[in-house]
């Protein structure tokens, strides 16, 4: 297995690399650039802008230079953690405020991609199980409607509850005002927690009735076959015949899907974040397009590629776990 980790991660490196490529030609694409759109606003102000400070910011941030000279300076960074600046943030080092949301994004998407789980797989096990019973019909019900509801609108109808109901004001971001800018403590720790279980709900619920659906429909498959009534046959029980043998194989096509989950989720929180008022990549990620700060939303978008490729290497490992049957090759 070790061997088979380390092809992986080299294998990353010329997969990697092309991403980048593809990642800086596609935020080249449209025309302008950070400067066009900061001089034009500026000049919307009433402001003058001469020719000179045009000039001079071309040549601190390299716009003036054909594009391959610029993909060259950008990815000559990489190795030593530069990913250039940022326009929007005055030159600041992209790779400090990619850092600085990068972890609760992280957290976010994990821990309702774990919510998924717990709770889609148990779900869809006990719908199988109990085909066309009322349970069956209730949770096949509630799937359908999460799948039909986007995860924006579920966090606008919560929080409109919150108010509405409850008399909640505040039903957003991940802390409460007097542990935003505070020190890392228990108490801030235990605030972050009361605060995560909105976006995990709101993200997680879609992904959760998918599951369900999927779940159910694999392991009625998978007892249907003949290895299943052969253990039947032989004595076992009903829950070593479920647990131990189909749902092992039922499963599997679940795991091959988490790489995919991972950074779908990632991308997908990023109107859900501007809602929530999270602090995320998702809205830095959507003013950067917006402004055209390239080096910034392609330094976002590079992460995003990375995680996917990353989350595949954790799935095909989760999946040789389960299923010893699986040999890496």
């Amino acid at each position: 297995m070790i061997q088979y980790i380390l092809r992986r991660f080299l294998f990353m490196i010329p997969m990697l690399l092309m991403i980048s490529i593809f990642v800086f030609i596609l935020i080249q694409l449209p025309p302008g650039s950070y400067l066009d759109t900061y001089v034009m606003r500026l000049a919307s102000q009433g402001q003058d802008v001469s020719s000179d400070f045009v000039a001079s910011m071309e040549e601190i941030y390299g716009l003036n230079q054909p594009i391959y000279v610029q993909y060259f300076k950008w990815i000559s960074g990489f190795p030593r953690g530069d990913f250039g600046p940022s326009f929007m943030f005055f030159g600041e080092s992209t790779w400090r405020i990619v850092s600085a949301y990068l972890w609760y994004t992280v957290l976010i998407a994990f821990s309702s991609q774990l919510f998924i789980l717990l709770v889609g797989v148990p779900i869809g096990i006990y719908s199988a199980t109990h085909q066309y019973s009322f349970g069956d019909h209730f949770f096949t019900f509630l799937g359908f409607i999460g799948l039909s509801i986007p995860s924006f609108l579920l966090a606008l109808i919560l929080m409109f509850g919150a108010y509405s109901i409850f008399g909640i004001t505040k039903l957003g971001g991940l802390f409460s005002d007097q542990y935003i800018d505070s020190p890392w403590n228990l108490g801030k720790l235990i605030d972050l927690l009361s605060h995560l279980w909105l976006p995990v709900l709101v993200l997680g619920l879609s992904g959760t009735a998918g599951t369900i659906r999927r779940m159910r429909g694999n392991l009625l498959d998978v007892l249907n076959m003949q290895y299943i009534s052969t253990a039947r046959a032989k004595g076992l029980s009903e829950r070593v015949v479920i647990y131990k043998h189909a749902v092992r194989n039922a499963i599997a096509p679940i795991i091959m899907a988490l790489g995919m989950w991972f950074p779908q989720l990632l991308s997908g929180s990023a109107i859900v974040s501007i809602v929530l008022s999270l602090p995320t990549l998702g809205p830095v990620q959507v003013n950067a397009l917006l402004m055209q700060d390239m080096y910034l939303a392609g330094t976002v978008l590079f992460f995003q590629c990375a995680l996917l490729l990353f989350g595949n290497l954790l799935a095909d490992i989760t999946l040789a776990w389960v299923d010893p049957r699986v040999e890496f090759n």
